[in-house]
């Protein structure tokens, strides 16, 4: 490590978070940036790239981008073990104590919101998961869900995003469990961790960037790599990796080739927007306007102006 890059790290910076929809180009940009910044790991704060034999359909980073910048939380996990955001948190925090106490500076980036949110915010007091209640939950409609979850915390239900079942059956299940609403476990999240930064991009810009990415993952043996999972009890969480079902249903003869594509595209223009509600919802992020011209190197320079 040069001189000129120890210069280059902030002095007294907390760490630091990339963030952005799937398909930003988030990941790359913080390997620039942890490049440039010269002492520097990246920390995951994905949910499904903690898991081996997956790095393809996880759109986990590549061999050659963990041989540029030391990644943590990535290709640890079996598959057929459950990841969970408060222990992920847990885990993030150790090692980001480590990373500064041996002078280093830690790039958290991964687009999964509570795992995000509690590394940044703190691991929420809200009441832990029933199993007796979360069977009963997922046993109703989304519709059912969200009638329910008006009657109880109108509020709490308007800001949840409804289209997605998952977020709607927890905060759901946070209100009846904790008898108060959802706003009351939110007011007791601390200030966030570090400066954070959020990769925005046109919509329709991402929408090609994300069939591509799709096009691309087939290519390097997405198929080849879920079809070598077949037999391997996955654990609820790695059961719910982005295109993964889309492939198992071609894996079934249930899709064409061109139709896997195009799946497993929509899905994830279906994830992106998601992200993008959620993380327009997080006023302590810098946006980062990005454009087509743009490279991950001259992201990661606006990012590392704005921190010195």
């Amino acid at each position: 490590m040069t001189p000129e890059k120890q210069k280059n790290v902030p002095h007294g910076t907390k760490p630091v978070f990339i963030l952005g929809p799937t398909g930003s180009g988030k990941s790359a940009v913080a390997v620039e940036l942890a490049e440039l910044l010269g002492n520097a790991e990246i920390i995951s704060t994905d949910a499904y790239q903690v898991y081996k034999r997956m790095p393809i359909i996880t759109a986990a980073p590549t061999l050659e981008e963990q041989l540029r910048v030391k990644h943590h939380l990535v290709g640890f996990m079996e598959p057929t073990e459950n990841n969970d955001a408060a222990e992920h948190a847990r885990r993030a925090e150790r090692i980001s104590a480590d990373l500064k106490n041996g002078g280093m500076l830690p790039v958290h980036t991964g687009g999964s919101g509570l795992y995000v949110k509690f590394i940044t915010h703190g691991i929420s007091p809200a009441p832990p998961s029933d199993a007796a209640l979360r069977a009963e939950l997922d046993a109703l409609s989304l519709d059912e869900l969200v009638t329910r979850f008006r009657l109880l915390d109108a509020e709490g239900a308007a800001a949840t995003d409804l289209q997605n079942k998952r977020y709607v059956v927890r905060n759901l299940e946070i209100v009846i469990l904790g008898g108060k609403p959802l706003s009351y476990w939110r007011n007791n999240w601390v200030e966030p961790a570090g400066p954070g930064f959020c990769i925005v991009r046109d919509t329709a810009e991402l929408d090609v960037r994300i069939a591509r990415r799709a096009e691309q993952m087939l290519r390097e043996g997405a198929i080849e790599e879920v079809a070598a999972l077949e037999g391997t009890a996955l654990s609820a969480t790695a059961s719910k990796t982005l295109g993964l079902s889309q492939v198992q249903d071609y894996l079934k003869g249930r899709l064409t080739r061109s139709e896997l594509a195009s799946a497993i595209a929509l899905a994830t223009r279906q994830y992106a927007k998601r992200q993008r509600t959620w993380l327009r919802r997080e006023g302590w992020l810098t946006p980062i306007l990005a454009g087509v011209g743009d490279s991950p190197r001259m992201l990661a320079e606006k990012i590392a102006a704005l921190l010195r």
